[in-house]
């Protein structure tokens, strides 16, 4: 079992940078493979971007690729979604996962989510 909490959100202007944290209880965080998603009002959950048990390995969303960088840090059980660059279509609650998908952006490859955090991008 793994618990996750999110910090980090907040509202930032249009072309701002946020960084968002994700901090894992229990001793097998880095067994797991890390991902990001979000969810706009209205809208279903999408993936946003995931990341390797070693760090070796990231994978995006076209639509953050080249602005947001996804990172972790296995010694203090944390995975780390650096956002630039922000436009208003990435206001939602961002939540992270851990898992071992076969693709990592299946949301149903995920077996432990967080609550998430809200991100608002004003224009």
């Amino acid at each position: 079992q793994v618990q996750l909490v999110e910090s980090g959100g907040g509202l930032v202007q249009a072309g701002g940078s946020l960084r968002l944290s994700c901090a894992a209880s229990g001793r097998t965080f880095s067994s797991y493979r890390m991902g990001w998603f979000r969810q706009a009002p209205g809208k279903e959950r999408e993936f946003v971007a995931a990341i390797a048990r070693s760090g070796r390995s990231t994978y995006y969303a076209d639509s953050v690729k080249d602005r947001f960088t996804i990172s972790r840090d296995n010694a203090k059980n944390t995975v780390y979604l650096q956002m630039n660059s922000l436009k208003p279509e990435d206001t939602a609650v961002y939540y992270c996962a851990a898992g071992y998908p076969k693709d990592s952006d299946v949301i149903r490859g995920y077996d432990y989510w967080g609550q998430g955090t809200q991100v608002t991008v004003s224009s």
